[in-house]
C-alpha cells in the first residue's frame, strides 16, 4: 500500500512537470524554431500519462511514512529524467536513448555533463529546455514538492529530509518543513533573477541570460554553446559567473536565516562558509604559482583571470570552461577536480561530499590522534562551538565508506569497458560529485559522446548516486528497508 500511496504522488509530479515543457515550447512558438512539434507531443503525453499514473491509484492516498521518502526520490529521479529526455529524442536527430537519458539526468543532477555536440546549431528551444532542468534540478525538484505537497494533501517532511543534502539536514529553519521549504526557493529565485539580469548587463543575448541564468545558480554548467564560456571571451562575463557561483556554492539556509535576522554577521560565523572561502582563495593563489612557474613568460594578469574563474567554476561543480585548462600542468586540473569533491556547502546546489563533512572528518581525525597519546581524555567533536553527537559522526563516516567504495566500484567498471585510467577516474569522480568535465576523454575541450552506451550508463548512475548522496539509494538495497 506505502508503495501504491508514492506512485500516486509520483504520477502528480509527473503531470506538474509536464507543466515545465510550456516554457521551451513558448520558446519554439516564439522562434520558430524546429522543436515545436518535439513539446508540442511531449507536453500532452507526460501530462496523460503522469495524471493516469496518479488517478488509477488515488484511492491508496495516505500520509507518508519515512521510508516512503525514499521510495519517492527514487521513483522521481529514475523517471523523471525519462520524461526529459523524450523531447530531446523527438528533435534531435541521430541521438541515441542512452544519451538522450544522460543527458536529462545531467540536467537534473545539475551535473553538466553533456554527450550533445554542436550545441550552437540546436533549436534554442532544446537549449532552454536542457538549461531549464538544472534550474529545477539545482535545490532538489523534491524540495519544491515539499513547498506544495500541503496543497496536494500530503505531509513533506519525510521527503525534505531525504532530498536535503549535508548531514545536519534535521535543523529546520522554521517550524513548518515546507515553509523552509519555501523560504529556500525564495532566496533561490531572488538570485537567479539578480543573475539574469547581471548576465545581460554583461552583454549576453536575453536568451543566452536566461539560460546561463539557469545553469550558474543552480551550479549545473550546461551551456549553449560548444565553446561554453569561451564563446564570449569576457572579463565581464567571467566575473558575473564567477560571483554567481560563489553565491551559490554557500549554504542557502545561511541567506535565509541572515534576510530574516536582517545581518550579514550570520555569514561570517559560519564556520563552513569561512572554511570555503579561504579553501578556494587559497588553491587559486597556488594554481596562479604553479602556472607562472612553468611558464615564466606568460600574461600574469590573464592567468589570474583564467585561474579564478576555473578554480571556481570546478570547485563549485558547476563544469564551466572558457580556456582548455586540461593543457595546464597536470597538477592544477587534478587539485580543481579535488576541490569539486568537497569544497561546496551542504545546503548549496554544489555536489560533492560538502566541506561541513570535510571539517568534520578532519576534527575527527584530530580526535583520534588525541586519544593516542591521552586514551583517558574527554575530547569530543565540536563544530562551530558546539559539539556534535556520536549520530552525525557515525553518519558521516558511514557516508565516506560508501563515497570511497563507490568510485573504487565505477571506476573499475570503467576500467573493465577498456577506457583508459585518467579518462575512467575522472569521469567517475566527475559524474559522482556533479562536477560535469574530467579529464583525458572527457575533458573540457572535448565531452561524453565519445563514451560507449555501457559507459555511459555507469556515469548516468554516478550522477544520480551523488546527487541524492548515496546514502538515499543504497539504503532500498538493505533487507531491512522492505521488512514489514
Amino acid at each position: 500500500m506505502g508503495a501504491l500511496a508514492v506512485v500516486a504522488l509520483v504520477g502528480r509530479l509527473i503531470a506538474l512537470f509536464a507543466l515545465l515543457m510550456l516554457v521551451p515550447l513558448g520558446f519554439a512558438v516564439a522562434g520558430g524554431d524546429a522543436a515545436q512539434r518535439a513539446f508540442a507531443v511531449a507536453t500532452p503525453v507526460t501530462a496523460a500519462i503522469g495524471l493516469a499514473l496518479s488517478l488509477s491509484v488515488r484511492r491508496f492516498r495516505r500520509e507518508l511514512q519515512p521510508r516512503d521518502g525514499f521510495l519517492l526520490v527514487a521513483f522521481t529521479w529514475v523517471l523523471l529524467p525519462a520524461f526529459g529526455a523524450v523531447p530531446m529524442l523527438l528533435a534531435v536527430p541521430g541521438l541515441s536513448v542512452t544519451d538522450a537519458y544522460f543527458e536529462a539526468m545531467s540536467g537534473f543532477t545539475a551535473t553538466g555533463a553533456t554527450a550533445l555536440t554542436g550545441l550552437d546549431a540546436l533549436p534554442l528551444s532544446i537549449n532552454v529546455w536542457r538549461c531549464l532542468l538544472q534550474l529545477m534540478g539545482g535545490l532538489g525538484i523534491i524540495v519544491l514538492a515539499v513547498a506544495i505537497l500541503p496543497m496536494l494533501g500530503v505531509g513533506g517532511s519525510q521527503l525534505f529530509h531525504t532530498e536535503v543534502t549535508g548531514p545536519l539536514k534535521d535543523q529546520k529553519l522554521t517550524p513548518r518543513i515546507a515553509e523552509t521549504a519555501r523560504g529556500l526557493w525564495t532566496v533561490y529565485f531572488v538570485f537567479a533573477v539578480a543573475c539574469f539580469f547581471a548576465y545581460r548587463w554583461a552583454g549576453m543575448s536575453w536568451s543566452d541570460a536566461f539560460m546561463h541564468m539557469c545553469t550558474t545558480v543552480s551550479l549545473g554548467g550546461f551551456s549553449s554553446h560548444d565553446l561554453s564560456f569561451g564563446y564570449w571571451n569576457s572579463p565581464r562575463v567571467e566575473a558575473v559567473a564567477v560571483a554567481f557561483m560563489l553565491l551559490a556554492g554557500v549554504n542557502f539556509a545561511l541567506y535565509f536565516v541572515a534576510w530574516r535576522r536582517r545581518s550579514l554577521w550570520i555569514l561570517w560565523r559560519d564556520i563552513e562558509w569561512r572554511a570555503f572561502a579561504i579553501v578556494l582563495a587559497g588553491s587559486a593563489a597556488l594554481i596562479v604559482l604553479v602556472l607562472m612557474t612553468s611558464d615564466p613568460l606568460a600574461d600574469f594578469s590573464q592567468t589570474v583571470r583564467r585561474t579564478v574563474f576555473h578554480v571556481v567554476s570546478v570547485a563549485t561543480t558547476t563544469g564551466y570552461a572558457s580556456y582548455d585548462y586540461a593543457q595546464w600542468p597536470v597538477f592544477a586540473p587534478l587539485l580543481m577536480i579535488l576541490l569539486g569533491c568537497f569544497a561546496t556547502s551542504a545546503g548549496s546546489t554544489g555536489g560533492g561530499i560538502k566541506m561541513i563533512r570535510m571539517l568534520l572528518l578532519l576534527k575527527q581525525a584530530r580526535r583520534e590522534l588525541v586519544r593516542i597519546v591521552h586514551p583517558n581524555v574527554v575530547n569530543p567533536v565540536v563544530l562551530g562551538g558546539g559539539t556534535v553527537s556520536v549520530r552525525v559522526m557515525q553518519s558521516v563516516i558511514a557516508y565516506m565508506m560508501l563515497y570511497g567504495a563507490t568510485l573504487v566500484g565505477l571506476t573499475m567498471l570503467m576500467l573493465f569497458s577498456g577506457l583508459d585510467v585518467l579518462s575512467a577516474f575522472t569521469a567517475v569522480v566527475a559524474c559522482v560529485n556533479n562536477i560535469g568535465p574530467g579529464l583525458g576523454e572527457v575533458g573540457p575541450a572535448v565531452n561524453y559522446g565519445s563514451l560507449s552506451d555501457f559507459q555511459t550508463w555507469i556515469c548516468t548512475l554516478a550522477m544520480m548516486l551523488g546527487r541524492l548522496e548515496l546514502l538515499a539509494l543504497f539504503v532500498l538495497l538493505t533487507p531491512e528497508f522492505w521488512r514489514r
